[in-house]
């Protein structure tokens, strides 16, 4: 299923601005329709924006370790997929500076709608917001140097058609910063070996995948590796994330 295309929002310091024409846009897909896989998986529910409370994991440290890790540097340019309410896109936007962009985005039109007007009121010029589809960020092509992607991705009912289209939009050394539970996608977790599987499948290599307990589970990252795979060749994993036998093997380099 999918969502009308919504406009990308920009937010000067107090109030909304009509779209920016001058940012890059997403390159036309062809005009025949593409069939991916579907997940041999459950799909959790989306039940809150809200993970725990910011004070909490403030407390934990959360975002400075996430972001560190993650090598977070000003200038930057950072798309937070899943943002509801902002906890990633605030300080994301404090560690960029000036200099560098932050793009939130999430698929319900609420949450998107109370962070554009969060983003407006704490004066992050440095910030959009948009509203995505399901099945497709509609990222620009080779804008970003990092994707995150913070207790989302279990919820993200067509996985390899997203990660397929979000490929794009990664810069030369660009990462996919992943972090979740490792529990069942029902449970709202995923299983590393899972997570690794379906980004091999589309052409990511595992750079490393750490355990995190204060961010509730791990964090993986990822780049794109070679040509994007035609879908008519992708194979969907096992649930427990096992190479099916037309698939890739699980990528390497765990730390």
């Amino acid at each position: 299923m999918r969502l009308t295309r919504a406009a990308l929002i920009l937010l000067p310091a107090l109030a909304l601005a009509s779209c920016d024409e001058t940012r890059p846009r997403p390159q036309p897909e062809p005009s025949e329709e593409l069939s991916f896989p579907a997940a041999d998986r459950p799909v959790a529910t989306i039940v809150s924006a809200r993970w725990s409370t910011e004070e909490a994991r403030d407390r934990l440290n959360e975002a400075d370790t996430v972001m560190n890790r993650a090598d977070i540097r000003p200038g930057m340019t950072v798309a937070d997929i899943g943002a509801g309410e902002g906890y990633y896109t605030i300080r994301l936007a404090q560690r960029v500076g000036k200099d560098g962009r932050v793009l939130a985005e999430d698929i319900i039109p609420e949450v998107r709608d109370a962070l554009a007007q969060r983003v407006a009121r704490e004066r992050l010029d440095n910030v959009s917001v948009r509203l995505g589809e399901p099945d497709d960020p509609r990222l620009p092509d080779n804008s970003f140097d990092r994707v995150f992607m913070v207790h989302m991705y279990h919820e993200i009912e067509e996985p390899y058609e997203f990660l397929w289209r979000m490929r794009p939009s990664l810069r030369k050394d660009g990462l996919v910063v992943v972090v979740d539970a490792n529990r069942e996608t029902q449970n709202h977790g995923t299983p590393p070996d899972l997570l690794k599987c379906e980004f091999a499948a589309v052409g990511y290599a595992l750079v490393s995948m750490r355990d995190m307990p204060s961010a509730g589970g791990y964090l993986a990252m990822f780049k794109a590796q070679g040509p994007r795979p035609d879908p008519a060749s992708i194979r969907a994993c096992p649930n427990r994330g096992l190479p099916s036998p037309q698939g890739g093997a699980t990528p390497q380099g765990d730390e």
